[in-house]
């Protein structure tokens, strides 16, 4: 990416992040784009928050340092655990002037005008139930919106290793999906809540009793990204518009060239680097 650039970055600690990517680039197809996947030390899903908030905070300043002036955290689980301290105590002291967003609150400002009957269902990695961080926010904008979680921390392994279409991968899938319908059996809505999950979402949807909705999470944040430049003039214009993307990962690239295909449908080519200090 030319010095000049200042893309859009796109963070995941692995391949989940391309879904919200291919979604931004739909929205916003004039921007330049600059993905990076922590693929080395993935997944992030049960890692404390220390740790979390550690390695988002690695990846944040290594985008920085590549010229991107916004980054956008295309990870529940980052979000969850880093998103809010980056911005309150690194970015007024550091960068002021530069901005790091999330997928959680997009998400939750909008997800009960989906329901009609106010029962929502989430299904996320460990580290974003446990962190509570959907109920919290949802509580803001719906107080009255019953939710039930339900964690799935085998389904980002089974993605990334090509095992969720088999017949133990689509087993364990159906039963946290049956886990959860038995929590609240009045769902009638069921969001995604990790980038990686719309991989999953025609063999979810085989397993859901008629009438039940099945959200990603991917066109709501790239809608929402141009809510926000909207309204932010002042930071779109720091942005280059050459319809530019980039991969890096700090793992193997050709991996990564691989795996990325099928997120995005496409072939892509990515350099590795190392992000850590």
């Amino acid at each position: 990416m030319r010095k000049e650039q200042k893309a859009i970055g796109v963070f995941d600690s692995g391949y989940g992040g391309l879904t919200i990517l291919k979604e931004l680039r739909e929205v916003l197809p004039e921007y330049d784009f600059l993905y990076l996947g922590d693929n080395a030390r993935a997944p992030y899903g049960t890692r404390s928050f220390d740790v979390v908030y550690e390695f988002t905070l690695q990846a944040v300043e290594y985008l920085f340092a590549q010229g991107c002036e916004l980054v956008i955290l295309a990870c529940n689980t980052a979000s969850a655990k880093a998103l809010r301290s980056i911005q309150q105590q690194v970015l007024p002291v550091k960068y002021p002037n530069k901005r790091v967003l999330g997928v959680i609150r997009p998400t939750t400002e909008i997800i009960g005008d989906y329901s009609e009957k106010g029962h929502v269902g989430i299904v996320a990695t460990e580290g974003t139930v446990k962190s509570e961080s959907y109920l919290i926010e949802i509580a803001k904008y719906y107080p009255n919106l019953k939710v039930a979680q339900q964690a799935c921390p085998i389904w980002v392994p089974l993605i990334e290793n090509n095992l969720h279409l088999t017949e133990g991968g689509r087993s364990l899938i159906r039963n946290d999906i049956e886990n959860l319908l038995r929590t609240d059996p009045e769902l009638d809505v069921i969001l995604l809540a990790c980038t990686h999950y719309p991989i999953l979402m025609e063999e979810i949807k085989t397993y859901l009793p008629e009438g039940i909705r099945l959200i990603s999470q991917g066109i709501i944040v790239a809608n929402s990204l141009k809510d926000y430049l909207s309204r932010h003039p002042e930071i779109d214009k720091k942005l280059s518009k050459e319809s530019v993307v980039r991969y890096l990962t700090t793992e193997n690239p050709s991996v990564f060239s691989e795996q990325g295909s099928t997120f995005l449908g496409v072939r892509v080519r990515a350099d590795q680097v190392r992000i850590e200090k």
